[in-house]
């Protein structure tokens, strides 16, 4: 438990055998729940995390890929199962410094958010310590996202640690949501959707000395773009169709409607 509000930690995981066991003991101890979701991993990641699966820590695991939407996705319906406050995502590579946790849900003790996400960005060692291609790329797809979501006020949209409420939780059409690369982006515009107060935290990058990335700009330029235009639209449809029941609920009690420039769409966001 954490300021009294109870704390899950999702940590979804493929193809993880060499760090899942260390990524499980770094969190917290003060972390009410663990919840690993193994993405049918075709290595040993699934046994080893088992060895864990006991006491606060429980293992869940698809029969098939979903992608690591998907598997964060499962962990999020387990948390909303079980009643908890909140729930942070932590990868099961061990890039995520678990020193971080506090900052990540200080704005939501706090009142002021419903979504928290790091921002390597914001920490000093992020240009040392981050591969060069990993820059340029996080840059180019955060600056879209901004646009694309309505959040002008966040950046590095590709970091997956993050702390959501269960309210906000609950009012997210969780099936909906992309469920392979592209996922974050794709939430975030959901999120405005439904009105999410989103924050941005400092969060330290981690690359090790056996840090390998799976991701290849041929096989996810296109997904990513296609997720990008999709969410974009998922926002746009909501936004008129907020506007336009305003207008309707206006217009029955005889007065005029939200003009055009008024709305979120004409301004930009």
């Amino acid at each position: 438990m954490y300021r009294g509000l109870t704390v899950a930690v999702v940590i979804p995981a493929f193809n993880e055998e060499r760090a899942i066991r260390a990524a499980i003991r770094a969190v917290p101890a003060w972390v009410d729940r663990i919840v690993v979701v193994d993405d049918a991993s075709r290595d040993r990641t699934f046994s080893l995390a088992s060895r864990a699966s006991r006491g606060r820590v429980e293992l869940v695991r698809h029969v098939a890929n979903r992608g690591v939407g998907g598997a964060i996705v499962t962990g999020y319906r387990r948390v909303l199962a079980l009643g908890l406050d909140v729930a942070v995502v932590m990868a099961g590579d061990g890039q995520m410094d678990p020193a971080d946790l506090p900052a990540l849900l200080e704005p939501i003790t706090a009142g002021r958010a419903d979504y928290v996400k790091g921002n390597r960005f914001l920490h000093a060692d992020t240009l040392r310590v981050m591969p060069a291609t990993r820059i340029a790329g996080n840059v180019a797809l955060s600056l879209a996202t901004r646009a694309v979501s309505g959040y002008w006020n966040v950046f590095d949209s590709q970091c997956g640690y993050t702390a959501i409420t269960r309210g906000t939780l609950a009012r997210l059409a969780l099936g909906d949501v992309f469920p392979r690369y592209g996922y974050p982006n794709d939430l975030l515009a959901r999120l405005h959707v439904v009105g999410a107060r989103v924050e941005d935290v400092p969060v330290r990058a981690i690359y090790g000395a056996a840090w390998r990335s799976g991701i290849r700009l041929r096989t996810v330029f296109y997904p990513v773009t296609w997720v990008l235009l999709r969410a974009w639209g998922v926002r746009l449809r909501a936004e008129w169709a907020g506007a336009a029941g305003a207008a309707g609920a206006a217009g029955a009690r005889g007065e005029p409607g939200p003009r055009a420039e008024d709305s979120e769409c004409a301004s930009g966001s």
